[in-house]
């Protein structure tokens, strides 16, 4: 990986893990940052916040792309994903959110910004959903 590229994707990695601390995770004590990257260098970042009604929870990745959307953002180039339990994949609920914007999104997780691995959403979800 080219050395910008790659201090781009450490750069956005500890920035996941900088919103990590206000993540809402009383039930599953799991907590999860995420940060997107928007094709014009913007970047977004989400928390997963946990309800008693499970299935109204949000995590961490359809959060960040949700603040992006609101503010008119569509083009994603990346996000990293950070968690108090290590590295942490999308659950396929976010894979298919992320799918949506593109197939060859990064997604960068870790146990730090040491040790990224950087996957395409088209890998993790092979033969996504498209209308």
């Amino acid at each position: 990986m080219e050395s910008n590229i790659k201090e781009k994707y450490k750069d956005l990695y500890k920035r996941a893990a900088d919103v990590l601390k206000n993540a809402y995770a009383p039930y599953s004590g799991f907590s999860v940052g995420a940060a997107v990257l928007v094709s014009d260098g913007s970047v977004f970042t989400g928390v997963n916040v946990e309800n008693s009604s499970y299935g109204s929870t949000i995590c961490a990745e359809r959060s960040a792309i949700s603040a992006a959307i609101t503010e008119g953002k569509r083009e994603f180039e990346a996000i990293a994903i950070a968690s108090s339990g290590g590295a942490a994949y999308p659950c396929g609920i976010c894979r298919q959110v992320i799918f949506e914007f593109g197939n060859d999104i990064k997604i960068i997780t870790g146990d730090n910004s040491e040790s990224l691995e950087v996957n395409e959403i088209q890998d993790l979800l092979p033969k996504g959903f498209r209308l």
